[in-house]
């Protein structure tokens, strides 16, 4: 029993009880009294915190919690009525506050959810702006990289470096292990290797275009993932285990049939390259949706940089195609202008050289003609001057046609009697047509104008060349001219629809229709008649002479006035017609004073002397000369004296300008001067003559005498002052006339 009370506890059970409880009351009242503490502290901090009087309500309810287990610290021994009053207090005011408490929870909570909802939701939107903006910097790093490449590329226009550039450029910028380009053939059935990153000269495999791989990436315009054993991806160095994934796209060749490349397949549709790209082996790199958008963009950038280079190369190539035709034409140019300058040169000098000894030959015959001859000598001199005469047309014709040919022949515009043409062709025309007892008749129409602006030597030498065939290809019969105003029905041709006239009042077509009983045209003959050199070999006109050029020059004639020739025939042995029309311009009645003369042939050759007329005749006979002249030159000089003394004038010859100056006084009346003859001045001496005599009553007339057709000779004689000028070969008959007009007129200028 001792032994028993010795190990009996200290304090009794409910004591000890007590004793635990009283010290956790103790400390749930300092745990409670210390969160408030807490709560101020939070919601001091916490500026945005929503519910702010929650946690005020919270902080009472664990202050009165606290409180309640302070107040029972005094329970557990006797207390006083005061202790129990205030334990009851606080436990009523802490249920009512935990119950307010647990009714606003109800109401808090699902606040607190939302809440919760949407830190959710912008954890979510800011991650996929994170992952947009991921995007758009990968984008913008490819948009850097495409023009940097696109840079690269089109830094240059030969093909062989952009090909090579992109390359390159791919394979630094994508970490490729190898980039490669497969080129169609020229027959286009297969690719060929043609450009690699690795290989300075790839060996040129080929395959077939039509794999089924490679028309897998032919059909799409996108980046396509192929096998790295394709055929066009087999370009690693054995030993690898474990390939890097390969793409391919096609670069487009933009219709290469367009260019012409040399070395490049001639192709009628549209045709790709191939480039084939490879990641490094033995790695787990993957291809990501910017690298092959940036594949995608450069193949693109090449085909527009090759097709430039297409262009490029083309464009150089025809620049030396051009450039090598502009160096032929050049040197075929300069060779027709010296050709052209040869035959100006030498229809100059023949000019002047034929019309000098016709000059002597017509002057002559016309002088013997003049003098006391016997039937058989007169008809001998006859025929000599018909000859001379045929001669000297011939020689216009072949000059005029030149000119013509080389488009330096103007038409020489004027006003003109109209009916005069006619009148003068029909003079020349009965003597001979007489002969052959042929009946001429001209026929007028009323309404034709009497006066016209034209080129009348033009008109009249076409007119007379149709005559004049019409005579020498007629034994019997009659000819008949008819003129009129052509009107709107007749001016059309249906052989010759280019001839288009239209139709004004300050102009009028002139038809002119010569129609002959003479030996006819084979139809088939006559779109020969036109040709230079060509004549007509029918049987009844072989024998009729002349040198083929009169119609080729009259239908050149023709064109020029706007006009249109044509001859109709029905057949052999059943004449012909011929029939011109040309435009005029539409001119008032002038004065015949005003109109340009011409040398008129007179009926009285003795009436028309000049009996005492004094001449001066300037040619080069003097002694430093004289030993170095043409006999033909000669001639001229004694030719041109002996008309003139024929004619009764008084004629002084000289040799130089200085005996002419000293010689030359106000009693000559006319001074003639050879303007083609070297070492005479004839322009500078006409200005000293102008000096010389300050009055134009006083002076000379000056007179050029020359061979020469050329326009500008006329031109500088009426540029350096003279009064006339004569085209060789001069007759007695043509002299007489122009001395006539001279001297009535004072001044005369023969047209050329």
């Amino acid at each position: 029993m001792e032994s028993c009370n010795c190990i009996e506890p200290q304090w009794p059970p409910d004591d000890l009880l007590m004793k635990y409880q009283y010290i956790s009351d103790f400390f749930i009242a300092l745990a409670y009294f210390s969160i408030p503490l807490e709560l101020i502290y939070f919601v001091k901090k916490s500026a945005v915190f929503p519910y702010r009087w929650v946690l005020v309500q919270f902080g009472a309810f664990i202050v009165l919690c606290g409180a309640t287990h302070l107040i029972n610290l005094w329970t557990f021994t006797v207390h006083s009525r005061t202790v129990a009053s205030v334990m009851t207090t606080a436990k009523v005011l802490t249920a009512a506050v935990s119950c307010i408490t647990a009714l606003m929870l109800v109401h808090i909570i699902p606040d607190l959810l939302s809440v919760k909802t949407r830190e959710l939701f912008l954890k979510n939107k800011a991650a996929e702006l994170d992952r947009e903006m991921g995007l758009i910097r990968t984008q913008e790093e490819t948009g850097r990289h495409v023009r940097m490449l696109t840079h690269e590329i089109r830094s240059t226009l030969d093909r062989h470096t952009i090909l090579k550039t992109t390359l390159v450029e791919l394979g630094r910028t994508l970490a490729l292990e190898e980039c490669a380009l497969w080129m169609p053939t020229r027959t286009g059935l297969e690719l060929q290797l043609s450009y690699t990153l690795r290989q300075q000269n790839p060996v040129g495999y080929t395959v077939p275009i039509h794999h089924p791989v490679i028309n897998q990436v032919f059909s799409s315009n996108r980046a396509v993932k192929i096998s790295p054993n394709c055929p066009v991806a087999r370009l690693r160095p054995a030993g690898k285990y474990m390939p890097g994934e390969v793409v391919a796209v096609r670069v487009p060749l933009l219709h290469l049939s367009n260019f012409h490349i040399n070395d490049w397949p001639e192709l009628s549709t549209k045709r790709y390259a191939l480039m084939v790209l490879m990641l490094p082996s033995d790695s787990a790199r993957q291809w990501h949706v910017h690298e092959l958008e940036l594949v995608e963009v450069v193949a693109d950038q090449v085909a527009v940089a090759l097709s430039h280079a297409a262009i490029l190369e083309e464009s150089m190539r025809a620049r030396d195609l051009l450039m090598e035709q502009n160096v032929a034409l050049d040197l075929a140019r300069r060779e027709a202008e010296t050709a052209i300058r040869a035959r100006n040169d030498f229809l100059a000098v023949m000019n002047h050289e034929m019309r000098t000894p016709m000059h002597a030959i017509i002057a002559l015959s016309s002088l013997l003609q003049e003098t006391e001859l016997t039937p058989e000598q007169r008809l001998m001199v006859e025929t000599i001057l018909k000859s001379s005469n045929l001669l000297a047309t011939l020689i216009n014709d072949v000059l005029d046609l030149s000119r013509l040919e080389d488009g330096s022949l103007q038409l020489d515009l004027g006003t003109f009697n109209l009916y005069a043409v006619f009148r003068e062709v029909l003079n020349l025309i009965k003597p001979i047509a007489s002969v052959k007892k042929l009946h001429v008749s001209l026929n007028l129409a009323p309404d034709l104008p009497e006066y016209a602006i034209g080129d009348e030597k033009r008109l009249m030498q076409t007119i007379l060349n149709i005559v004049g065939n019409a005579v020498k290809f007629s034994k019997e019969g009659s000819i008949s001219i008819t003129a009129f105003v052509a009107k709107l029905d007749t001016l059309r041709d249906s052989k010759a629809p280019e001839f288009l006239p239209v139709l004004s009042d300050n102009h009028f077509y002139l038809r002119v229709q010569v129609k002959d009983s003479g030996s006819g045209i084979n139809p088939l003959d006559i779109p020969k008649l036109f040709t230079k050199f060509a004549q007509n070999q029918s049987t009844g006109t072989r024998n009729s002479g002349g040198s083929g050029l009169g119609l080729a020059i009259c239908k050149r004639f023709v064109n020029l006035m706007e006009g249109h020739i044509w001859i109709e025939s029905e057949g052999l042995g059943k004449g012909c017609t011929a029939i011109l029309i040309v435009k005029l311009g539409m001119a008032e009645r002038v004065n015949e004073s005003k109109l340009p003369y011409m040398p008129k042939m007179p009926t009285n050759h003795g009436q028309t002397a000049f009996p005492g007329l004094k001449v001066l005749v300037m040619d080069e006979n003097g002694s430093a000369y004289k030993h170095f002249m043409t006999t033909c030159t000669m001639v001229s000089r004694m030719v041109t004296k002996g008309l003139l003394l024929h004619l009764g004038c008084d004629v002084t010859m000289v040799g130089s300008s200085d005996e002419c100056l000293r010689l030359v006084s106000h009693e000559h009346k006319v001074v003639f001067m050879d303007i083609c003859v070297p070492g005479i001045d004839s322009y500078g001496i006409t200005i000293r003559i102008h000096e010389k005599f300050t009055k134009r009553h006083e002076r000379p007339l000056l007179v050029a005498l020359t061979g020469n057709t050329d326009k500008v000779k006329k031109e500088n004689c009426m540029r350096a002052g003279m009064d006339g000028l004569i085209l060789k070969p001069v007759s007695l008959d043509k002299m007489r006339s122009v001395l006539t007009d001279l001297l009535e007129h004072r001044v005369f200028f023969e047209a050329i």
